[in-house]
């Protein structure tokens, strides 16, 4: 008699449960088809998709399966594939390494540079790189100051740029963000006394190079401003240790193409049309539905390992990066997580938030025609409020 009872109970609360999850689903359901009268609809296109990830259901599509230009939400599969891939552990690498023998205090071979693509590697680096050299105990160098460039193809540009835009140079080794590492280490060589007879040149590391020092980054360092702040160079030099997963030098963005692809198939992406050209979203050859961006995001909310990074990475709605000025003095603020993504004539927003029953939703929204990116980003707004409401 007690089992019955129990199972009466229970019966009652999971009936109890449906109807209050239904009744929130049909909420947002109407909310967001008020949206979608929207004279901006009449005259761009729009994909948009809703999944609620406690439910495990789909809640709401408008042009879902329409392929889009992602713009910079593309960096949420540039970081998913990495934190995937790689982990948030995974490190990057600028070192120095020297060939040769001292002499009298004299330096008689090589300097070698060689990079790792971090780009965060800044004047304080450079300045432990320095004070390696001069623990040498020497005061001149005879030889070549030699950049090693083999950790990536030599293309400085991402497949699809305009030529005309505000671009980072996508070499492996940089410094405070510019292609000037050779100039830079010459000259603090100088103010710390020692003398250069050293032209410079571009090789591969010799295998008897001795090391002087190893500067390391950490991946989840650089995924932070690279989504706050939607730093492309930061979103590059991450698809490019992506596609150094796949072994012999020099790591090709068609080997980071290759590992997303592997990371969307473990999300369950198939049969669904998309173009993979670039890390950052840069690129006017990127094309994702909304479909296949919340299977994504999915994907990530279910892997403790990624959310943990992904998650506090994101923007936060009124309070800090790309997001900061946005959906302010709303249900939304302080709740939304997202990824922005902006490029002439596409606004893009896609991420979490949770809705007034304490659900969490993921979604992706596209505006792609649109001649005010103001006017993709204010319809946003108002989704993600008729999400939290």
């Amino acid at each position: 008699m007690k089992i019955q009872k129990r199972n009466i109970l229970s019966l009652i609360f999971v009936g109890c449960s449906f109807i209050g999850l239904q009744a929130q689903t049909d909420s947002i359901k109407v909310r967001l088809d008020s949206l979608m009268q929207d004279p901006l609809l009449e005259r761009t296109q729009l994909g948009l998709m809703v999944y609620d990830l406690t439910a495990d259901s789909a809640i709401y599509a408008y042009g879902a399966k329409q392929t889009l230009r992602p713009a910079s939400t593309m960096k949420l599969l540039t970081a998913v594939t990495a934190l995937d891939q790689l982990g948030g552990d995974y490190q990057y690498r600028t070192s120095l390494h020297y060939t040769g023998e001292v002499k009298d205090s004299v330096l008689l071979g090589d300097i070698y540079c060689v990079g790792g693509m971090d780009p965060m590697f800044d004047d304080d680096d450079m300045n432990s790189f320095v004070r390696s050299i001069c623990a040498l105990g020497i005061d001149s160098i005879h030889g070549r100051l030699v950049s090693v460039t083999s950790f990536k193809e030599e293309n400085l540009l991402g497949e699809g740029w305009c030529w005309d835009d505000d671009n980072p140079q996508l070499t492996p080794l940089l410094v405070s963000r510019k292609n000037e590492f050779l100039d830079c280490l010459s000259e603090k060589l100088r103010r710390s006394g020692i003398a250069l007879d050293a032209p410079y040149a571009t090789d591969p590391l010799p295998k008897n190079a001795l090391n002087l020092s190893t500067r390391y980054r950490p991946l989840k360092d650089i995924l932070v401003p690279m989504m706050k702040e939607s730093d492309n160079l930061y979103a590059e030099s991450m698809f490019f240790q992506i596609a150094a997963k796949m072994g012999p030098r020099p790591a090709k963005a068609a080997h980071a193409r290759q590992l997303i692809k592997t990371t969307l198939g473990k999300a369950g992406v198939e049969n669904i049309p998309y173009k993979i050209a670039d890390g950052s979203g840069l690129s006017l050859y990127n094309y994702v539905t909304p479909e296949l961006m919340v299977k994504l995001l999915v994907y990530a909310y279910r892997k403790s390992d990624i959310i943990y990074h992904l998650y506090s990475a994101l923007p936060i709605a009124s309070e800090d990066g790309t997001l900061k000025k946005r959906m302010l003095k709303s249900p939304a603020s302080g709740r939304v997580r997202a990824k922005t993504g902006t490029l002439t004539g596409i606004s893009s927003l896609a991420g979490y938030c949770p809705t007034s029953e304490g659900h969490m939703l993921a979604f992706c929204i596209i505006n792609q025609g649109v001649m005010k990116n103001a006017d993709g980003r204010e319809f946003q707004d108002r989704v993600c409020k008729a999400l939290c409401e």
